[in-house]
C-alpha cells in the first residue's frame, strides 16, 4: 500500500472543515492550555487548516504557525481561507515530501492530529519531530479511536519513548486517543 492510499484526499477535505466538528473537536478547547501568545507552532498534516487558523489566533501577531501538508491541494485550500486576512502574516504554508517534513526551524509546540497512522516510517518521522522541537517544547499526538486500534496507538507512543520522548499527559479528545509528549532530556 502506498502512502497515497492512507491519506485523506483533497476531495474529502470538506468533511474536515464541517462546522459541526467544532462541537466535538474544538481547536481552542483542545489547545488553549498548551499554546500561549507568541509561540511558534507546527501543525503537521494541517489539511485545509481546521486547527491552523485557530492556532494562529492563539499565537497572535507575535507568533507563527507553520502549516505542513503533503498535498498541495490542502495547502491551497488553507491559502484561500487566509488570503486577504491578517492570518496570512502568521500562517506559513509548507509542502512536505512523502517521507520528510523538510524544515530546520525549531518550534515550541507540534500538533499531529489524526495523521500519525498515515506515516509509513513512524520512527523516522518521530525522530524528525524531536529534532524540530525546542528543548522545553511539547508534542500533541491525537489519533482516531474509531479507526486506530489501542494496540497500534500504544505502539506509536512506545516508539516515541524509544527515541527520547516521555508522555506527560493524556488529554481528553472526543472519540480519540491523545498524548502530550516532551523530550526526556
Amino acid at each position: 500500500m502506498t502512502i497515497k492510499n492512507r491519506i485523506c484526499s483533497v476531495k474529502k477535505a470538506g468533511f474536515l472543515d464541517l462546522g459541526i466538528r467544532k462541537l466535538f473537536q474544538n481547536p481552542k478547547k483542545i489547545l488553549e492550555s498548551y499554546i500561549p501568545n507568541g509561540m511558534t507552532v507546527l501543525d503537521v498534516g494541517c489539511g485545509p487548516g481546521f486547527f491552523s487558523i485557530e492556532i494562529a489566533k492563539m499565537v497572535g501577531e507575535t507568533g507563527k504557525v507553520i502549516a505542513v501538508d503533503l498535498q498541495d491541494g490542502m495547502l491551497q485550500k488553507l491559502k484561500r481561507k487566509i488570503n486577504n486576512t491578517s492570518l496570512k502574516n502568521i500562517i506559513y504554508l509548507h509542502k512536505c515530501r512523502e517521507n520528510k517534513i523538510g524544515l530546520n526551524k525549531k518550534v515550541d509546540f507540534i500538533l499531529i492530529f489524526y495523521m500519525l497512522h498515515e506515516v509509513p516510517d513512524q520512527l523516522g518521522f518521530l525522530n524528525e519531530i524531536k529534532n524540530l522541537l525546542n528543548p522545553e517544547g511539547k508534542v500533541l499526538i491525537v489519533e482516531p479511536g474509531f479507526h486506530i486500534s489501542k494496540k497500534d496507538y500504544e505502539y506509536s507512543i512506545e516508539l516515541s519513548k524509544k527515541i527520547g520522548f516521555k508522555k506527560i499527559e493524556e488529554p481528553k479528545v472526543f472519540m480519540s486517543r491523545a498524548a502530550i509528549l516532551k523530550k526526556n532530556e
